[in-house]
């Protein structure tokens, strides 16, 4: 399995704009980060976990010529808003994109992509999908591939995590209940949330981050959606332990 960030950054980007902090003025390509996604390649699947604003850049940046799922973890724009291009592979694959997410999730999509989801006199340019609900404890399977959904909680909001064999996503997390935590048992890699250094009332900390890596014990962790609050990478990287790595931008791992 391949994991490729494709952005780990927070909604508003790094650089934000307009912005004159030091960390937005740097010139470290690690301290430019679109906002937070992932490709994921394992035998012969390709799937991304949410398609934000940045989407279209990411795919031409990543090469990325084939996607067979979309799945989602929330519905918030920095996570969705890219949804409109997935027209090129609709056309090229010549069939409807699937797309997994919580049953909110899909009827948030359905309102504000609502040309997407026609199913009379339909808009020959707009591209098609094809719609899964994700539902709490309840595995679904891509290729031959269980797929397990975490359940979080992004303040009072609930986020869907995703477990690839021992490769975990969870991003835009404040807490998890002890009853998910079954599911992260064995995990070699993890990637999580950590926005700054500062306590955030709907994402973990830094501090909160290396918590809760320590209670799950994974092989090696790499932290996303970062802001420009948190400060340099190599300055925060320096300071991480041996096994927890800042992501960035266009990072690509392997399991």
């Amino acid at each position: 399995m391949q994991v490729y960030f494709l952005g780990t950054g927070t909604s508003q980007g790094i650089p934000v704009i307009g912005s004159n902090h030091p960390v937005c003025k740097s010139t470290d390509l690690k301290d430019k980060r679109l906002r937070v996604s992932v490709w994921i390649t394992w035998d012969d699947n390709s799937i991304v976990i949410d398609c934000g604003p940045d989407f279209r850049q990411q795919m031409l940046t990543s090469e990325c010529h084939r996607l067979d799922a979309i799945l989602f973890t929330h519905e918030h724009a920095d996570h969705t808003a890219g949804l409109d291009d997935i027209r090129p592979f609709f056309f090229r694959q010549k069939k409807d994109i699937p797309i997994y997410g919580h049953k909110r999730v899909l009827e948030n999509l359905k309102t504000r992509f609502d040309y997407i989801f026609k199913t009379e006199n339909k808009y020959p340019g707009a591209p098609g999908v094809e719609t899964f609900e994700v539902k709490n404890n309840q595995e679904f399977t891509i290729g031959n591939t269980k797929i397990t959904p975490i359940n979080v909680n992004h303040g009072n909001l609930t986020v869907f995590g995703y477990r690839i064999q021992d490769f975990v996503y969870l991003t835009d997390v404040k807490s998890i209940d002890d009853s998910e935590f079954e599911k992260l048992r064995g995990v070699k890699v993890l990637v999580v949330n950590a926005l700054r250094e500062e306590s955030h009332h709907s994402h973990f900390s830094l501090q909160d981050a290396l918590d809760f890596i320590h209670l799950v014990q994974p092989e090696r962790a790499y932290l996303t959606h970062i802001s420009h609050l948190m400060g340099f990478h190599e300055e925060i990287q320096q300071r991480l332990p041996a096994n927890v790595y800042l992501a960035y931008d266009n990072l690509k791992i392997t399991l």
